[in-house]
């Protein structure tokens, strides 16, 4: 890719007249020294000149003359000549190359002349210097850093100068601190000032570094003047960070410079870094008296951190170090840090801390770079690995390592990386790295951290980078395939390819060094694994393996591509993996795909990708099933290295073949892809051709020729045939990739007719036109969009807008559409004004129009001002129709909702003017007039419409207000409405004549009332209503934002001249003061918020206008609305229901507006305010503290919520969350509601969106030290909390109590997880939380018993966890007792669970040892027997039993386990589950839940792992038991596990029953089949039979009686015709029924009552694959299908009749069509399971994408019936599917047309299929139709009557669809497209079929 090279601006010299003159006539003076005079002319011509280029050049030309000057040379010539030269420097800006060419002439300068120069140049600096002028100070400070930057002459003048710059800088920095003080609200202003102070702050160092040797004698007063200025920026913590930061580092670098470098210096650093005065006595007193300051107490923390910044950047730590002090300096630099760690809250000042200890870790390693023995070996020790500093450091790399900003995560693993070097410098040269404990233990505390952890994944990696590969796989050996798995996660896979990236690059380079035949090893390492995943997982779980990995594999080694390709060719391509899989096939391209983005593969005409794959194999990966598959493949073809590449015959066909069935793709990333892989092969074919044309005609050989004939024949075939898919009812997906593709060929190749081009033009037809217009009427924004902008690149003479007619009803049809209903038309209106608006003969056709516009027709204009005047002459038409609306919407709203919603207009206004370029407008007059009357009619529009928005319940425009202004304007509407109490008002239409009728009660009748001459009816719901008023708030909203943000501004200045502009600042504060009003006020969500969107525009130009009165109104706008808030009681207009409506978008809108760059004074001082009010107070419950208190807190949840503010609202989460707590306690209703939804929000601000569907996963958690670490302030507020709340939760007493607060606590605790990596020295830890949520497990409430188990876990480290199970089981009573307390041994015992279930999932857990809980377990049986009375924790002791003795790691020991079940067995033989005493049976509270952890115990002791529990003799009786028992919810539980256990054993290849069910066991599940009565469990019982009936032939019994195949099958329909209602077991039995009717026919038994129930079984799957059945059902019918594809469907012997075969083909078409893509590509693997031999080669047994299928599905149909030998009824069968199934009169579709439209309401769209095509479905029939005439024998007798009628039908269908189409208005695709699409169909049908029976007739066969 070309970059274009950013050039610099050069501006040419531009000084006073005066002083212009006087330079020019000082060069005039004649001399005699022709040097000098030369010299003189030219820089007098330079500075006579006014373009910079010229200058420069002369200036150089000067520079040579000068440098051939000699001594004699001087005079007051040259001094003239040096001062031009000199005032030049001075006078340009410092970026501008003329400075760079002065300063060059001036170093050219002899070295006897050097000192006149230095002179001249000190003048001009002086000159400068003296200047009063404050806005030349930015300029002057300039100039003063670049003269020492590099320039030697400069650097001189500066020293000769310093005290004078010094006082200078000192002067300017003192001004800059008094101004912004007075910058509060002006947000550019402040950025400005902030910029020029880092400026100053950074050329005082550059001064101070440059003069180190001269600093010493410069007087106290300038140096404290400056230090002083230091000081003020780092303590006023209104300076940005980056000037703060600059003034640490120029603190230090002032006081080297002054003290020297030797020990004195580290000592004053350290007592400023601790802020203690007494160190600071070797430094001169009035250094002292200034640093005093920076040692105060109430110093603001950054304070240390910039000067340890300072300290690190501006000493040198190289080499050994000057002294003791320096040794403590560097330690205390980390102690310093690590202490800020604590306490810092912003994010960007985290990222400060990180930066600098990695600046410090530099800084350390710069010390240890020598000679070990140079460094003190007490610093050594500090340093080493094992050291408690190291230890500190770690703890804080394991705090920062997930931080949200990438910046401290990078920095973070920098640091890790060079503390391992820091420790291996510390140790013996000659030790081994490889034995060092200290990086083992680290390496397998890293390893066995959760892999979530992106932190995890840098450190590993800087262990490869030190240690080599080798030494992790040592430690973990399937490293490689553990990171592969997590490649299919987003957020890990760009850290896991780079950590895998290390280690294959590391283990390479180790394995070839060392042994000799190392590939294959590294082969089977990491290239097979890779493959293994490629071909097994779900394509899109391994697309970040293609985008991350794959390519870096291939980079590092290119060879491996013919291992990949030999081992993939070798593997069965197409059977490869399950279904869903890419399998072989796809793994191939995929990798092929790679390999030649690598440049590894290459194509040629001869030979495709150097022969790696067959043509074959690429066909069929471009029609493959899976996207990704068809996207390798498309890619394959596309990329190339060489953009001039000439594509190859072989790769165009490829495209022809890829590109028919892959338009209609649904995935949006599917068509982005295409799109992008097509761009890069037209470019290649634009490129290539271009290449071709440019060699002379002669030279051209005839492959050029033939080549770019290709092209040709090619493009044309693309062009038409993306055009001839866009018919009407064409599919949303089809036509955005069609017009994106037609969009990229018009950027590309244009569509002109020129000879010398493509000539694509000529391809256009104006049908093609036509088809691209209809899509401007799409619901689809996208297609919409693509339309319109390919319409202005078609030939005009195709599309026809030119013609006056045409443009005419386009511009009628555009208006009416403005004025519709239905909000998408006005969007449609907008697209057809800017195909308008480029046409010059527009204005015209307005005027006929609309007679009455004055408009003026100006014949010759650019094309700049016809779209101009069009787009005004556009805008005054609109505004003149919507003046005369709003005019009879202010006499009745009504009235507008139905006939001319007022939003359509207004919509199109603002899409008009968005097509303009505001900045260079000719008509100003006549714009800023428009402008105004815009501004008025937005006003009145709003007037109109906003009482309903702003009532109370505009939802139901009820009138709860008692202001007397709303209630008045809502009276009148509702007058005219009259709501009524039912919901009906909201479906039932009104129907109204126009007002002038007289009987109001006839209004209510329910049909429409027909036009007639007397008036119009018109129909309107409440809904018509509600949309049309906040529509058009919102569109006035658009409007206003639209105006204030693209016009430029008309304003002035104090001291500066006028701004001239468009709109001016009254009319914008006019604006804002509107926008507060309908923020502060509206009601309804739509309106309020989109009037933000309109807000945010507004306050966005206010910040960035040259206006300081409109720079200030977002800070005064803010300050007002906070007093209104906190003034706000229940009488206030500020609404504070609906989540405070708008008041929360007002405050975000302002406060977003402040720039991210600033201090962000406007946002910190605003969340102060607003946290102080939200917290509430004693004194604070009456309604005048609620309301404010209610509105801060949903103010609040919006600011954390907005991600403009992103990290800077970091700092008050704290506090927020406090908020949030405390307002639980609050007495009022409202309070605790806002701040549940506040709650919510920091949840999800600290913790991230859930990234899964466990709630619970540590994805969305965070360790605690993370935690506390960020929020430090939450440490001692939450735990204060827990403590009030946990000494309520006793439940002795038998009262419950419930501590408002306490649900939130345990909430936020359970968030937080243990680290392997916390260490125990931690000032945050958890310690203190643990006996307090322990207590919380006390509760009387069950949820707060399952809370506080949940929260306990993270505050148990994994080798705590045995312990305290252990304590937590001791305490339980071991016998029963009267005192016993339930509620405590219930929540004990959930901890307990929840402990086991971590221990468990924890992949560092210790291994069991003798830990004492099998003891406490056993004497605390009796808690699962009949002595425990309380169900609930009985089976609560089940579960604990059932975690400990089950399959997972236990925490006991083997011997101690395997009794444990014993015991446990016994208590489940002697339970209420397997006794058959029916009277014996639990009830009470819990017996369902003890009963399921008993079938739990059973489930695994009979199914799961019976092995385990050594029960074989029980094992039936167990199953047997489960499977009978009276609860349905253990019988559902039973059967469950059995068919979970039996898809386990799926993949098994021998098809048996399954041994570990025995006779009785399936005796028992057929016998359930019949008798069982619980839907649910009759579901699952018929899945777990499908599965075995699968694998063999089933015995059914009903009791005692034995029942046949049919009867079963008899029974299943009818089990599926009556539960229809329950998807489950209709699917169960629907598929179970396919299993026996497939069964029956391989049997050959041709029962004749068997093939009454084939008809029925055929029935009922046919109505099964309707388009309204839910998705698991086709889902299901779709695998049917399939599976009876090959016994059914394509059997030569028909069983199931020829009738219900063709229904069975029907269904599965429909499925193909169907728009779920599952449902869609589940129907296409018929392909795989249909005869190898009725198929072509290429497609046999190859999974394809939904419309390849289709088409090979009705290919081979028609070759069925030649199977089958019914040619002729197939023929009418597929001629009656052709035809279509709309039957009847004129008369019932006018009827059937008006009862729809009758119900159609304002939004409900109905069934729609947005995939189908129907059009394309009827022209597929269509030509297989035709193949199979051709086909038809003479043999083949067709019913003539059956034709004849078929005829009939189709003729008059044609003739009533033509009539009807001819009915319907101009351009009726925009004003009834569903009509029209409709009618086309039908029209298209009978054509066709009219065809197929003309060519009949014409061979004369059959009849």
């Amino acid at each position: 890719m070309v970059v274009k090279k950013k050039t610099t601006k050069v501006e040419a010299v531009a000084l006073d007249e005066d002083k212009l003159c006087q330079l020019i006539a000082s060069l005039s003076v004649d001399v005699d020294a022709d040097g000098v005079k030369h010299l003189a002319q030219t820089l007098q011509t330079c500075l006579q000149l006014t373009d910079a280029v010229q200058q420069i050049q002369l200036i150089k030309k000067a520079g040579s003359q000068l440098e051939a000057l000699s001594e004699e040379d001087g005079g007051e010539a040259l001094d003239a000549c040096l001062n031009a030269l000199s005032l030049i420097y001075t006078s340009v800006q410092a970026k501008n190359p003329l400075r760079r060419a002065a300063a060059s002439a001036l170093s050219s300068v002899p070295q006897c002349l050097q000192g006149r120069a230095a002179d001249s140049l000190s003048s001009c600096l002086s000159d400068c210097l003296s200047s009063p002028s404050s806005e030349q100070h930015p300029h002057t400070i300039d100039t003063i850093a670049s003269c020492l930057n590099g320039f030697h002459l400069g650097e001189r003048c500066i020293n000769k100068l310093l005290l004078q710059v010094l006082k200078f800088i000192c002067e300017v920095l003192h001004k800059y601190l008094q101004q912004n003080s007075g910058l509060a609200g002006r947000h550019i202003a402040q950025a400005q000032l902030m910029q020029s102070c880092l400026a100053a702050v950074k050329t005082s160092m550059l001064v101070l570094q440059r003069s180190e040797g001269a600093i010493g004698a410069a007087p106290p007063e300038s140096l404290g003047g400056l230090l002083s200025c230091y000081i003020h920026i780092l303590t006023d913590e209104e300076f940005i960070q980056a000037v703060q930061s600059t003034a640490g580092m120029a603190v230090v670098l002032l006081i080297r410079s002054v003290m020297g470098a030797g020990d004195e210096v580290a000592s004053v650093v350290s007592s400023l870094l601790r802020g203690a005065a007494p160190g600071l006595d070797s430094a001169p007193r009035w250094l002292q008296l200034r640093c005093e300051a920076l040692c105060t107490s109430g110093r603001p923390p950054g304070v240390a951190l910039y000067l340890s910044h300072g300290a690190l950047a501006m000493l040198s730590w190289k080499g050994s170090l000057p002294g003791p002090q320096w040794e403590e300096l560097l330690l205390l630099v980390p102690e310093t840090l690590l202490d800020l760690d604590v306490s810092v809250k912003e994010s960007s000042t985290a990222m400060v801390v990180a930066r600098v200890l990695t600046l410090w870790s530099g800084a350390a390693l710069d010390c240890l770079q020598k000679e070990t023995g140079l460094c003190p070996p007490s610093l050594q020790v500090a340093l080493r690995g094992d050291s408690k500093l190291q230890h500190h450091l770690l703890e804080h790399i394991y705090s920062h390592w997930e931080h949200p900003l990438d910046g401290v995560r990078h920095q973070t693993r920098s640091l890790f990386h060079n503390l391992l070097l820091l420790h291996r410098r510390t140790k013996p040269a000659d030790s081994d790295s490889a034995s060092d404990p200290y990086v083992a233990e680290l390496t397998r505390s890293l390893l066995g951290l959760e892999w979530h952890m992106r932190g995890k994944y840098g450190s590993l990696g800087c262990l490869v980078e030190l240690y080599g590969a080798e030494h992790l796989l040592a430690v973990q050996p399937r490293l490689p395939s553990l990171l592969l798995d997590l490649m299919g996660d987003q957020t890990l896979a760009p850290y896991a390819s780079d950590l895998l990236e290390r280690l294959f690059v590391s283990h390479k380079a180790q394995l070839s060094g060392r042994e000799s035949d190392w590939m294959e090893l590294w082969h089977r390492i990491w290239v097979n694994p890779l493959l293994d995943v490629l071909c097994h997982t779900r394509p899109d779980q391994t697309t970040y393996i293609l985008d991350y990995f794959l390519p870096k594999l291939l980079r590092c080694s290119p060879s491996s591509l013919a291992h990949m390709v030999h081992a993939l060719q070798g593997a069965r391509p197409c059977r490869t993996g399950p279904s869903s899989s890419r399998g072989a096939l796809g793994a191939l391209m995929t990798c092929l795909r790679a390999a030649r983005a690598q440049g590894l593969a290459a194509a040629s005409e001869e030979s495709l990708w150097g022969g790696l794959v067959p043509l074959s194999l690429l066909r069929q990966a471009l029609v493959h099933k899976h996207d990704q598959v068809r996207m390798d493949a498309l890619g394959l073809v596309c990329e190339s290295h060489r953009s001039t590449k000439v594509l190859t015959s072989q790769e165009m066909d490829l495209i022809r073949h890829f590109l028919p069935p892959n338009l209609n793709s649904q995935s949006p990333g599917v068509r982005q892809q295409t799109v992008s892989l097509m761009k890069k092969l037209l470019c290649r074919v634009k490129d290539s051709s271009q290449l071709l044309q440019k060699r002379p005609v002669q030279e051209r050989r005839a492959e050029d020729q033939r080549s770019l004939a290709q092209y040709r024949a090619f493009l044309r075939w693309l062009c038409g045939n993306l055009l001839e898919v866009l018919l009407p009812g064409a599919s949303f997906s089809k036509c955005l990739l069609s017009l994106s593709l037609l969009n990229l060929l018009s950027q590309l190749f244009s569509f002109t007719a020129e000879p010398a081009t493509f000539a694509l033009g000529e391809v256009v037809t104006p049908a093609h036109a036509q088809n691209v217009l209809n899509c401007v009427a799409s619901n689809f924004l996208e297609v919409k969009q693509l339309a319109t902008s390919l319409l202005s690149q078609l030939p005009p003479s195709a599309v026809g807008l030119q013609v006056p007619e045409t443009m005419l009803s386009v511009l009628r049809a555009a208006l009416d559409l403005s004025t519709s209903t239905k909000p998408y038309d006005s969007v449609t209106a907008a697209h057809l004004l800017h195909l308008l608006l480029q046409q010059p003969d527009l204005i015209p056709v307005l005027l006929r129009c609309d007679p009455g516009l004055d408009l003026q027709i100006r014949p010759e204009a650019s094309r700049s001002l016809i779209l101009e005047l069009n787009a005004l002459a556009v805008v005054r038409l609109l505004l003149r129709r919507l003046q005369a609306e709003l005019s009879g919407a202010e006499a009745s709203l009504l009235q507008a909702a139905a006939s001319f919603p007022l939003y359509g207009r207004a919509h199109c206004i603002t899409a008009v003017l968005q097509r303009l370029s505001t900045e260079c407008l000719s008509q100003t007059e006549q714009w800023t007039g428009l402008v105004s009357e815009l501004i008025a009619m937005c006003y009145r529009m709003s007037d109109v419409v906003s009482p309903v928005v702003q009532s109370s319940s505009p939802e139901g425009l009820i009138p709860m207000d008692t202001d007397s202004e709303t209630s008045g304007g809502l009276q009148r509407i509702l007058q005219e409405i009259q709501p009524r109490d039912s919901n009906d008002f909201f479906n039932s239409a009104r129907e109204l004549e126009k007002p002038e009728g007289d009987d109001r009660s006839q209004a209510q009748t329910q049909r429409t009332p027909p036009p007639n001459a007397d008036g119009e009816g018109y129909r309107v719901t409440a809904q018509m209503v509600l949309v049309c008023c906040w529509r058009s708030m919102k569109e006035v909203a658009m409007l206003l934002g639209q105006l204030c943000q693209t016009l430029p501004l008309h304003y002035s200045n104090e001291n500066e001249p006028t701004h001239p502009g468009l709109i001016t600042e009254e009319q914008v504060e006019g604006v804002g003061l509107y926008f507060r009003q309908q923020l502060l006020q509206s009601r309804h969500r739509g309106a309020f918020e989109l009037a933000y969107v309109g807000f945010v525009r507004l306050t966005d130009m206010l910040c960035r206008s040259g206006s300081r009165n409109l720079q200030q109104l977002p800070s005064r706008w803010l300050s007002e609305v906070l007093e209104e808030v906190k003034s706000s009681d229940p009488t206030s207009k500020l609404c504070a229901t609906r989540r405070s409506a708008g008041i929360p978008f007002y405050i975000q809108a302002l406060l977003s507006s402040e720039p991210k760059a600033s201090s962000c004074s406007l946002l910190k001082a605003t969340m102060r305010q607003l946290i102080t009010l939200a917290s509430p107070a004693a004194d604070r419950n009456t309604d005048a503290s609620t309301v404010p208190q209610v509105h801060v807190l949903n103010i609040l949840r919006a600011l954390y919520r907005d991600t403009r503010l992103g990290e800077n609202i970091i700092p008050f989460v704290s506090d927020g969350m406090q908020a949030a707590v405390l307002g639980f306690t609050s007495p009022v209703w409202a309070v605790r509601n806002s701040s549940t939804l506040l709650f919510s929000t920091l949840i999800t601000r600290i913790f991230g969106v859930k990234r899964g569907k466990d709630e619970h996963s540590k994805k969305n958690r965070m360790t605690g030290r993370e935690f506390f670490t960020r929020f430090p302030a939450l440490y001692p507020f939450l735990l204060s909390q827990l403590e009030e709340a946990a000494a309520t939760v006793e439940s002795d007493s038998g009262h419950v109590t419930l501590h408002p607060s306490l649900f939130l606590l345990l909430l936020v605790l359970s968030r937080l997880y243990p680290s392997p990596m916390d260490g125990s020295s931690s000032p945050l830890g958890l310690a203190p939380f643990r006996p307090l949520i322990i207590r919380c497990s006390r509760s009387a409430v069950y949820r707060t018993r399952e809370m506080a188990a949940r929260a306990l876990v993270p505050f148990v480290l994994v080798t705590q966890i045995p312990s305290t199970v252990r304590t937590l089981l001791q305490e339980l009573p071991p016998e029963p007792g009267p005192g016993v307390q339930q509620n405590h041994i219930h929540g004990a015992l959930l901890q307990v669970l929840f402990l086991l279930r971590s221990f468990q999932a924890d992949s560092h857990r210790p291994l069991p040892a003798g830990s004492g809980i099998g003891e406490a377990l056993r004497r605390r049986m009796w808690l699962a027997s009949r002595l425990n009375s309380c169900l609930v924790t009985r089976g609560a002791f089940l579960d604990v039993l059932m975690c400990l003795c089950g399959p997972k790691t236990s925490l006991l020991e083997d011997s101690e386990v395997s009794a444990l079940r014993q015991t446990t067995l016994s208590i489940l033989v002697v339970s209420e589950l397997l006794t058959s005493d029916s009277s014996s049976a639990p009830l009470g509270p819990g017996s369902t839940q003890y009963l399921l952890s008993l079938a739990q115990v059973g489930l695994s002791a009979s199914v799961d792992c019976p092995d385990l529990w050594r029960g074989v003799e029980q094992r039936q009786q167990l199953l047997d038991s489960l499977l009978r028992s009276p609860l349905y919810e253990v019988r559902e539980l039973a059967l469950e596990g059995i068919l979970r256990k039996l898809h386990e054993e799926e993949g098994d290849e021998a098809k048996r029953r399954p041994l570990w069910l025995s006779e009785t066991t399936v005796s028992d599940l057929t016998n359930m089949a019949v008798q069982e009565r619980h839907q649910q469990c009759l579901a699952k019982v018929l899945q777990v039979l499908c599965v075995l009936g699968s694998s063999g032939e089933l015995l059914w019994n009903d009791g005692a009686k034995t029942l046949s195949q049919k009867e079963i099958l008899i029974h299943l329909l009818t089990l599926a015709e009556n539960f229809t209602h329950s998807v489950e077991l209709l699917c169960a039995a629907v598929t179970l029924a396919s299993q026996l009717v497939v069964a029956l026919v391989s049997s050959g038994h041709q029962d004749p009552g068997a093939v009454a129930c084939f008809a029925q079984w055929g029935a009922l799957v046919c109505s099964c694959s309707a388009e309204e059945q839910p998705v698991e059902v086709k889902l299901m019918v779709a695998k049917v299908l399939v599976t009876c594809s090959s016994t059914l469907m394509t059997n030569p012997e028909l069983p199931l009749g020829f009738a219900a075969t063709v229904s069975l083909w029907s269904s599965l078409f429909t499925l193909l069509q169907d728009e779920d893509q599952e449902v869609r590509d589940a129907a296409s693997d018929f392909t795989c399971c249909v005869p190898a031999h009725l198929l072509s080669s290429d497609a046999a047994g190859v999974s394809v994408c939904p419309p390849a299928a289709l088409d090979l599905g009705v290919g081979l149909l028609c070759g069925m019936f030649d199977l089958w030998g019914q040619q002729g009824a197939g023929l009418l069968a597929l001629t009656q599917w052709l035809m279509g199934e709309e039957d009847g009169s004129d008369e019932d579709e006018a009827e059937e047309a008006s009862c729809l439209d009758e119900e159609d309401f304002l939004f409900e769209k109905g069934e729609l299929n947005l995939w189908a095509e129907p059009l394309q479905w009827v022209q597929l029939l269509h030509r297989h139709l035709r193949s199979l005439l051709a086909r038809l024998g003479q043999n083949q007798v067709v019913d003539p009557d059956q034709l004849g009628q078929i005829q009939t039908q189709a003729r008059a269908k044609l003739l009533a669809s033509q009539q009807a189409l001819d009915r319907l208005p101009e351009l009726p695709q925009f004003c009834c497209a569903a009509d029209h699409t409709r009618l086309t169909l039908r029209r298209r049908r009978a054509e066709l079929v009219l065809d197929l029976l003309h060519g009949f007739q014409a061979t004369g066969s059959g009849l």
